[in-house]
């Protein structure tokens, strides 16, 4: 059975001022998130501004990632895309130097059939034998993984969970209820690990972790060890962490939390810009709230 911990923090890619990866910043928020709370690390999902890094890109930061923890800590790969040859290209590259598992999101824009969608993921299966999670965000996407589409895909060898972004409880519960008991199920989204996990979920492929994972790991804690309200009571404690970090796009409100905090978080790549003057105000004072700067 895959064993990739309950905290997965969905990384940033800090860029320097001339839009290029920032290497240095990039090792010292590695180690940080290691040392406070992380289990594993993906690189260049959605936080990490993966519609805007190269192939080339990519491959170096997971090879960089892999080099610096030497097998220690897990290392997941973001290498879907909206097209089923580019993804097992990608895929075949990052198993190859050494990634751990791979993250691949629903095909985007094209907007594939529920059987699309299966033989998608089936073929990319079928091209790679490192473990591969499916990532179902139907808000960025424009599609959603049906729960009877994800319980096909757990019949497949090497498809060993699914991070649901759906904020779909209904199904969620249906994807816990008929996939195997050894087929993860992580949160998509902070503010659903709570419900997620109480139904028996794995934990949360997480963006709050990156200031608060001690946190959120102490909450999974309390869950799977039954003591609800204490989970409950965190909860709701961080609520407005869990959905002030969507005050606008996702990286954009992150990356400005750890520059406050006093980590270097880099640049924006274009498209993505500085938060607005009124939105920035509000988020501090929610990280103020919580003593976070």
């Amino acid at each position: 059975m895959l064993e990739l911990g309950e905290v997965i923090t969905a990384m940033i890619t800090p860029f320097n001022s001339d839009f290029e990866i920032d290497w240095r910043s990039l090792d010292n928020l590695l180690v940080f998130l290691v040392e406070n709370g992380s289990d594993s690390l993906l690189l260049a999902g959605t936080t990490g501004e993966s519609p805007t890094l190269t192939d080339e890109e990519k491959i170096e930061l997971f090879k960089f990632a892999v080099k610096k923890f030497n097998k220690k800590v897990k290392i997941i790969a973001g290498t879907g895309s909206n097209d089923t040859k580019h993804t097992i290209y990608l895929s075949k590259n990052a198993q190859e130097v050494g990634v751990d598992a791979l993250l691949l999101v629903a095909p985007y824009y094209n907007k594939p059939t529920q059987f699309g969608i299966l033989k998608h993921f089936e073929e990319i299966a079928n091209s790679v034998e490192i473990p591969i999670i499916v990532y179902n965000v139907p808000s960025r996407t424009g599609c959603n993984i049906s729960s009877k589409t994800c319980v096909e895909l757990s019949k497949i060898r090497n498809i060993a969970g699914i991070k649901e972004a759906s904020s779909d409880m209904r199904q969620v519960a249906e994807i816990l209820r008929d996939c195997p008991k050894e087929f993860l199920v992580y949160s998509g989204n902070d503010g659903d690990t709570f419900p997620i996990v109480a139904m028996g979920g794995t934990g949360v492929i997480s963006v709050a972790s990156h200031i608060i994972g001690k946190e959120i790991k102490e909450m999974i804690y309390y869950l799977k060890n039954l003591e609800i309200n204490k989970a409950a009571d965190i909860h709701k404690k961080f609520l407005d962490i869990f959905y002030g970090i969507f005050i606008t796009t996702n990286p954009i409100p992150i990356k400005k939390a750890l520059e406050l905090k006093g980590l270097d978080s880099g640049f924006l790549r274009p498209p993505l810009c500085k938060m607005e003057s009124r939105e920035e105000d509000l988020f501090k004072q929610i990280l103020m709230k919580y003593e976070i700067i």
